[in-house]
C-alpha cells in the first residue's frame, strides 16, 4: 500500500487545498500516514503570507536533506508557487513543486513521480480556474469548507497572495448551491465560505448577483445549522451582508473584517483602499444590527513609514472598535511586493515593541468583551472533549470557544450536537460553561 502524509501551513483555504489533495492521493490508491517517517511520499502544503511560515518549510525539508531512504518530497502551495523551481536547487531531494492551480492535475503529476521523474511541476496560473477537484476528503465530519472563489484583485503593497493564487475568479452560484446542498444531505450541518475576499464574490453568470444574495440562499438549504465566511475585505463590504446576517439566524453573527491598520496614511501606503472613516463606517453597519455580531480583525505593526503617530492611530481605533479577537503580526518583507520598494524601514526591535503593546491592549479588550457574556446562554457545537480538564469543547456562533460540563462527562456522546450552555466564567481567549440541555 502506498502511503501519504501531508502537513498544513497556513490559513482555511491551505487547509480545504489539503483536505483536496488527500481526497485525490485516496482516489489514486494511497493510504494517509500519521508521520512523515512512515509515508512513501511526503508533501508539505505551504504559506507565503510571512517569511516564518516559509521558512517553518525549509526547516521541515531540512531534517531529511539526508537519509530519506528513497521518499518522495513536495512542495504545494503559495511557497511553490512563488518560488518555482527554486526549490529543486534549495533542496534538492524534493522532486514535487506544485501550486494550488494545478490540483486539479494532481492524478497526472502523481503518475509522473512514480515513472521516477525527478522534478515534476504544476505552477500554472489559469485565470479561469477556480481549482476544484474531482475528490475532497473532509477532516470534519460536522463543519465543511467550500470554496467559492480563489484568488485576489486588490494589490495591497504588502501582500503575495496575487502572486501565487492569480486574480480574482468566481464559481458560479449553481456550482456553489449544487456542493452545498450535498453536502448538507451527507450530514455535514454548517459549511464556511472560502475566499482570499470572499465578500468580493460576484456570479460569472450574472452580473446583478452579488455575495449577499448567496448567503441568503446557503442559509436557506434544509439541514443547515451554521454558514460562515471568510475572509472579508473592507471595500467590498456593504450594509446588505449585514442585512443578510439579520435576516437569517443560520448566518453566524460573526464577521472577519482585516483592517491593518487605524492610519489612513498608512493605510493609502499599504494600497487598502479605504480610510479609517470608511472602515468605521462598516463597523457602524455591524454594530446596528439586530443581533450582536462579533468583529475580528488583523493588524500589521511596522510597515514602511509607519511613525510613530501612525501606531497610535491603530490603538485608538482597535480600542474604539472593540474587536473580540484579532491576529496582529510585525511586517515582514515578501517578494514582488510594491512594499519592497517603500522607504522608511522600521527596525525589527520597534516593531516588536509595538506588537506587544497592541497585543496587551487587545488582551485587555477580550477580557473585558468575554466577560459581558458570563450569565448569557449560549448555543455551542460541540468538537470535542478535554481529557484533560474534563469538559466538553464548543464553539458558539460568535467563534468563541466555550468549554463546558455535561451530566455524564465523557460518557455522552455530544461531538457533533448543538447544545444550550449557561456561560459561568470567562478568560481572554475562552469562555467556560455548564450545559443546560439533558441528552
Amino acid at each position: 500500500m502506498k502511503r501519504f502524509y501531508i502537513e498544513t501551513f497556513g490559513c482555511q483555504m491551505n487547509a480545504h487545498d489539503s483536505e483536496k489533495v488527500a481526497g485525490t492521493l485516496a482516489a489514486l490508491g494511497y493510504e494517509q500516514a500519521v508521520s512523515p517517517e512512515e509515508a512513501d511520499l511526503v508533501l508539505y502544503n505551504t504559506c507565503s503570507i510571512r517569511d516564518k511560515a516559509e521558512q517553518k518549510v525549509y526547516s521541515r525539508l531540512q531534517q531529511f536533506r539526508k537519509g530519506a531512504n528513497g521518499k518522495r518530497f513536495g512542495v504545494l502551495g503559495c511557497v511553490a508557487q512563488q518560488e518555482g523551481l527554486r526549490i529543486f536547487e534549495r533542496a534538492p531531494h524534493v522532486s514535487l513543486v506544485c501550486g494550488s492551480a494545478s490540483y486539479s492535475r494532481l492524478p497526472e503529476l502523481i503518475s509522473e513521480l512514480e515513472k521516477g521523474n525527478r522534478r515534476v511541476t504544476g505552477l500554472e496560473l489559469d485565470s479561469n480556474e477556480t481549482f476544484e477537484t474531482p475528490y475532497t476528503r473532509r477532516d470534519n465530519p460536522h463543519r465543511a469548507y467550500l470554496t467559492i472563489m480563489e484568488g485576489c484583485d486588490k494589490s495591497c503593497a504588502y501582500c503575495v497572495v496575487p502572486y501565487t493564487r492569480g486574480p480574482e475568479r468566481s464559481r458560479t452560484r449553481e456550482s456553489i448551491l449544487e456542493e452545498a446542498r450535498q453536502l448538507a444531505q451527507q450530514g455535514w450541518t454548517e459549511i464556511q465560505l472560502l475566499g482570499q475576499n470572499v465578500n468580493s464574490y460576484r456570479d460569472p453568470s450574472r452580473s446583478d448577483y452579488k455575495f449577499a444574495d448567496l448567503l441568503r440562499e446557503v442559509a436557506e438549504i434544509p439541514g443547515l445549522r451554521r454558514v460562515r465566511f471568510t475572509t472579508s475585505h473592507p471595500r467590498d463590504f456593504g450594509p446588505e451582508i449585514v442585512e443578510a446576517i439579520d435576516a437569517n439566524p443560520v448566518l453566524c453573527d460573526h464577521v472577519h473584517l482585516p483592517v491593518q491598520s487605524g492610519s489612513t496614511r498608512v493605510l493609502e501606503r499599504m494600497q487598502r483602499q479605504y480610510t479609517r472613516e470608511e472602515y468605521l463606517r462598516r463597523i457602524e453597519w455591524l454594530r446596528k444590527a439586530r443581533r450582536p455580531i462579533a468583529i475580528t480583525t488583523d493588524v500589521i505593526v511596522g510597515f514602511p513609514g509607519e511613525t510613530e503617530e501612525d501606531f497610535q492611530a491603530t490603538l485608538r481605533l482597535v480600542e474604539e472598535v472593540g474587536y473580540d479577537s484579532m491576529f496582529s503580526f510585525k511586517y515582514s518583507p515578501r517578494p514582488n511586493t510594491a512594499a519592497l520598494q517603500l522607504d522608511g524601514q522600521v527596525p525589527e526591535e520597534e516593531k516588536g515593541r509595538r506588537l506587544t503593546i497592541l497585543q496587551e491592549l487587545q488582551r485587555s479588550i477580550q477580557i473585558r468583551r468575554n466577560a459581558e457574556l458570563v450569565g448569557t446562554v449560549q448555543e455551542a457545537a460541540v468538537e470535542g472533549y478535554n481529557q484533560a480538564t474534563g469538559q466538553w469543547i464548543g464553539r458558539t456562533s460568535q467563534n468563541r470557544i466555550l468549554n463546558f460540563t455535561h451530566p455524564g462527562g465523557a460518557g455522552a456522546d455530544l461531538t457533533g450536537k448543538y447544545l444550550r450552555v449557561r456561560v459561568t466564567r470567562a478568560g481572554p481567549n475562552s469562555l467556560a460553561g455548564e450545559s443546560l440541555d439533558l441528552v
